[in-house]
């Protein structure tokens, strides 16, 4: 509940202040389990992409934002679990698996924390693994304008147009290497980047 009350206001504080558009959302599978491959260059981007997503999303969280007791029962209602970084979290690496197989959405950075461009070079192989490990599609984004709306180190969001490109879906063949998987995903990201 929590979580539709929560996507309703900010999609109206985001209409109002980033004149928020979205764009392919038809590619974002109807039932079944997926990722979202996002480009990430703000701390808005996962509550931009919870707004703009059609289904319900899950999100991987550093643990560190759990250790407020307020803030971690906020996540954890808000479909957040707790991920170790630095480490092969296998505990997180289950919990995603579980959830993906019972056919919810999870977001994803393929390249990691906050980048200001987007690199095909640099992209970690566990989206690759997650999508065959769950045998789901990923749905490739592009967040335009979420640096200039907040910057790196600003407190408050600032006025400013956002957009959001879904692209078509990214199938991984059983064959596939997982970094393999995950530079496919990369450069579809950056084909919408441009708009392709």
């Amino acid at each position: 509940m929590l979580y539709f009350i929560g996507r309703f206001i900010f999609f109206i504080i985001f209409k109002c202040l980033f004149r928020l558009k979205s764009y392919g959302q038809e590619n974002i599978p109807k039932h079944s389990g997926f990722i979202i491959a996002s480009n990430h260059e703000s701390n808005l981007d996962p509550i931009l992409l919870g707004v703009a997503s059609q289904r319900v999303i899950n999100f991987m969280a550093k643990e560190e934002l759990f250790r407020n007791k307020f803030f971690g029962f906020i996540l954890r209602r808000v479909n957040a679990f707790a991920v170790k970084r630095g480490i092969a979290d296998l505990g997180s690496i289950k919990e995603a698996v579980r959830r993906l197989k019972n056919g919810t959405g999870l977001l994803l950075f393929p390249q990691g924390g906050r980048k200001e461009e987007v690199d095909i070079e640099d992209v970690r192989a566990g989206i690759g693994f997650l999508a065959l490990k769950a045998n789901v599609p990923i749905v490739p984004v592009f967040i335009e304008g979420s640096r200039e709306a907040m910057p790196k180190g600003s407190r408050f969001p600032r006025r400013s147009r956002v957009s959001v490109y879904f692209g078509p879906l990214i199938s991984p063949k059983p064959y596939q290497e997982y970094g393999q998987i995950a530079k496919e995903a990369i450069l579809a990201i950056s084909r919408l980047e441009t708009h392709e």
